[in-house]
This record gives C-alpha cells, sequence and structure tokens, in this order.
C-alpha cells in the first residue's frame, strides 16, 4: 500500500500541475512514481529539474543512461525501476539478455558498458565511493573522467527515482521486470 497518495493531475498540488501534465504527455499517462511525486511540489520539481539537467547537458546514448539506470535499480532492489528501465532499456536498443545481464552484474557482451555499469553499480552500493581499480578499469575502457563525472548525475537521478519508490511504496503500474535467474 502506497504512504503517498497517487495524484492526478488535477488532483496534484498546484505547483505540481505543470510537471504532471508534462510527464503524462511525454509518456502518454502519469506513472505512479511521478502520480506520487505529484504529491509535493518539490519533490517532482527536483525530479524535473535533474532530468531538464541530464536532457540538455548529458552526452550519454539512450543504452548507456538506460544501462546505468538498470544496473542501479538492480543495486538497490528497487523492483519499480527495474521494471520501467527494463521496458526502457528495450526501447534504447538493448535486448532481453543483455538486460538481466546488466541487472545481475554480468556485462560480458561489452567491455565499455561493463566498466560503466561497474562503476554506477559501486556507487550504489558504497554510498558513491569507488574502488580505484573500479574507476581504471572504466578509464582503460575509453571512459574519461569527463564522462564518469557525468555517470555520477545518472547514478544520482535513479538513486532519487529508487529511494523515492522505497519511501513511498510505489504500487508498481507497468509489466514486472522478469527474474534474474539465481
Amino acid at each position: 500500500m502506497p504512504r503517498i497518495p497517487v495524484q492526478t493531475v488535477e488532483t496534484a498540488p498546484q505547483g505540481s500541475r505543470e510537471i504532471a501534465g508534462k510527464l503524462k504527455k511525454k509518456i502518454g499517462k502519469l506513472l505512479n512514481i511521478h502520480a506520487g511525486m505529484a504529491s509535493s511540489p518539490a519533490v517532482i520539481g527536483a525530479y524535473d529539474g535533474f532530468s531538464a539537467a541530464i536532457a540538455e547537458h548529458g552526452t550519454f546514448d539512450a543504452r548507456t543512461k538506460e544501462a546505468i539506470a538498470l544496473a542501479v535499480g538492480n543495486q538497490n532492489d528497487c523492483g519499480y525501476c527495474q521494471s520501467a528501465h527494463t521496458l526502457s532499456g528495450r526501447a534504447a536498443g538493448l535486448s532481453e539478455d543483455q538486460i538481466l545481464a546488466v541487472r545481475s552484474g554480468e556485462v560480458d557482451f561489452d567491455p565499455k558498458l561493463e566498466a560503466i555499469t561497474a562503476v554506477a553499480r559501486e556507487a550504489a552500493a558504497n554510498t558513491g565511493y569507488v574502488s580505484d581499480p573500479v574507476w581504471q578499469a572504466a578509464l582503460d575502457a575509453g571512459w574519461t573522467t569527463e564522462q564518469l563525472a557525468e555517470a555520477f548525475a545518472y547514478i544520482a537521478e535513479n538513486l532519487f527515482t529508487n529511494y523515492f519508490n522505497h519511501y513511498a511504496r510505489t504500487d508498481l503500474d507497468l509489466p514486472a521486470a522478469p527474474e534474474i535467474a539465481a
């Protein structure tokens, strides 16, 4: 049972309505995560600000962004985000097997993607700390320090959504992500 009410564009506080409407138009419906965030103009505004900054200044392709999101969502055991990013990962060109591989931390199909998701997974697991060997492996795989700095924005945005879903107990309104084989 969600702790925070699921809003509609019409029931959300006035300060949330514009962003909620924009998200509804973009996705085709107001997802439960956004409907919960809409309960607070500060929360939905923070999310929108993060998303807008990444959209304006980010350089990663959709496949890389989705792989980071899947790695962080799995690390944080966020079922909602794993489900959402399974859908958007498919749209970004990741196969079902690749999505499961990223979620399980076994990215053997792309060394560069493996390196950046290892950074994301370790940062999410260790309150931002990334070991020197994992960082160096990312540099050796071809990521620049500027790109590794940018990766933090994607990691942080996903931590925000993962934690919000845990905090609010967001009900899943998307197809559940497939289970990862043990």
